[in-house]
């Protein structure tokens, strides 16, 4: 897809304008049933314009959820500093990782919530790898990182290096965002007496972990 916002910061926030609107619109009704006249009148813009930067309500999706996951990578990613990070063992840069799917459950559920209507979506309209780059691309980078993770955890001898990296991180990223999701959608039966279900994500990392590291 062209960029049509390059080097233009006004229509960089004109397409932001049209991202935030029709992420509200999609997550109070569902994909599905929002369409794009609803979300260019929600933006303040033709219809038009919705289709000059996303040309076709999938890339639209696509695009909302790469912001999305982006956002929230680089916000969690600044709670740590640089310097903090080179101080830390493969096993607690993982548990570092992990964290960070439950308190996307405790903080922000409805980034999960929509990401499993993004899912359901794509399915439904058979989705091309072409149409899904951007958000392809978003879990590339989370693989890159977990790539410098896994080689520090040759290194320093605190993960379990006789698993494969690319087990590692797939299985952890599933695991962790199936069971967050299911969570964040009330799918999971919660007793009376559970104030805070949150708790029993952290048990299913300390599940991944005892499988993952080595003692330091």
């Amino acid at each position: 897809m062209e960029d049509y916002t390059a080097g233009k910061p006004w229509k960089i926030a004109k397409q932001q304008r049209i991202l935030r609107a029709a992420y509200r619109l999609f997550s109070e009704r569902g994909i599905t049933s929002v369409t794009i006249p609803e979300v260019a009148a929600a933006s303040g813009v033709g219809r038009a314009t919705v289709f000059r930067y996303f040309p076709s309500k999938l890339d639209l999706v696509v695009a909302i959820d790469a912001w999305k996951w982006q956002e929230y990578i680089d916000a969690r990613n600044a709670s740590l500093s640089r310097r903090a990070l080179e101080r830390m063992t493969a096993a607690q840069w993982l548990r570092f990782y992990l964290d960070a799917f439950i308190d996307l459950y405790r903080r922000r559920p409805e980034i999960l919530r929509f990401n499993y209507d993004f899912n359901s979506y794509l399915r439904f309209e058979g989705e091309t790898e072409e149409k899904n780059r951007p958000y392809l691309q978003v879990v590339d980078r989370l693989g890159g990182m977990f790539h410098e993770l896994y080689e520090r955890g040759l290194q320093d001898g605190t993960l379990n290096a006789d698993i494969p990296e690319e087990s590692m991180f797939s299985s952890s990223f599933h695991i962790m965002l199936a069971a967050a999701t299911r969570y964040a959608l009330g799918l999971v039966y919660v007793p009376e007496k559970i104030t805070d279900p949150g708790k029993e994500l952290e048990m299913l990392e300390e599940l991944l972990l005892e499988k993952f590291t080595r003692a330091e």
